[in-house]
């Protein structure tokens, strides 16, 4: 199995907003807070995170097959 890639671009919903940022390979990132508006992310309805809502690319835990919301 392929390492996991560990970098997603965020973009806030609110203001646009693009920052990449660096995912945990253990857990999945339930918040975040936009650094250009300051809104609070959370993960959409079905979505374990906030990089499977809002990122380029999804949590290791869901490219690994091991969520922990599934």
């Amino acid at each position: 199995m392929a390492d996991p890639i560990l970098i997603s671009r965020l973009r806030c919903p609110e203001c646009g907003h693009e920052k990449d940022e660096e995912m945990p390979t253990n857990a999945c990132m339930f918040f975040y807070n936009c650094s250009a508006c300051g809104v609070r992310l959370q993960p959409l309805q079905g979505d374990c995170c906030v990089f499977c809502s809002y990122g380029t690319v999804p949590c290791p835990p869901i490219q690994e097959g091991d969520c922990c919301n599934g």
